[in-house]
């Protein structure tokens, strides 16, 4: 093989054949699209303990996406090689929020779709989504659910407390109850609506009431 084989190689061909100006349009685009599903994702996360490494992925995500089927789209063998490879990939890292889901989805989604040459829709689209998210995670509810974790002495203080609950919240339910002797512990969903949580030190100074304590509820609920 002399070096005249070499440079008419195909593999040498198939480094031109896609334009620098698509490359680098392809990562720029990508990398402006993955950091407005960042932001939003900054914007809309509700959890406890917020991570920027998965903030970080979803920009990655979107870039490596993108030049990946950039890179399929020019060629059909690699298309094909390309699937076989991916099948074999696992992910075990688990997704404790739903809507951790949707943004992997929209990463990978609009990857694909700008590496395939639809920029105003990729555009258009990950604006509205990204305003859809906005307002409608981010919509906060008139009443605030909270666990009222109370422990009586027998059902007389019960009741009591229970009368006190409904003067000072606006709905109250019981979740749970358990009684043993000399002890009754229930766990009451309370609505707040201004948030105020004062009533909880009158309450533990009723006779009869062994404790009463309040926690906030962040999780899903039905209305």
């Amino acid at each position: 093989m002399t070096f005249n084989d070499i440079f008419k190689s195909s593999f040498l061909e198939n480094v031109s054949s896609i334009r620098i100006f698509d490359m680098l349009l392809t990562i720029v685009l990508s990398f402006g699209i993955g950091l407005f599903i960042f932001l939003v994702y900054k914007k809309t996360y509700r959890g406890v303990m917020y991570s920027a490494g998965f903030g970080t992925t979803l920009v990655a995500l979107t870039m490596i996406t993108s030049i990946v089927i950039l890179a399929v789209t020019s060629n059909v063998v690699l298309s094909l090689g390309m699937v076989g490879a991916l099948s074999i990939v696992r992910f075990r890292t688990a997704i404790k929020d739903p809507l951790d889901i949707a943004f992997l989805f929209w990463a990978i989604g609009a990857g694909i779709i700008l590496a395939a040459g639809m920029i105003p829709l990729v555009i258009i689209g990950s604006v509205c989504i990204g305003l859809i998210l906005l307002v409608f995670v981010n919509q906060k509810s008139y009443t605030h659910p909270y666990m009222v974790v109370l422990n009586c002495v027998n059902h007389d203080a019960e009741v009591k407390a229970k009368e006190f609950l409904a003067k000072n919240v606006t709905r109250t339910t019981v979740k749970s109850k358990s009684a043993v002797k000399g002890a009754i512990e229930m766990n009451i969903e309370v609505r707040l609506k201004e948030g105020d949580t004062d009533f909880i030190n009158l309450l533990s100074e009723m006779p009869g009431v062994n404790s009463a304590v309040i926690v906030s509820y962040n999780g899903d609920y039905m209305g």
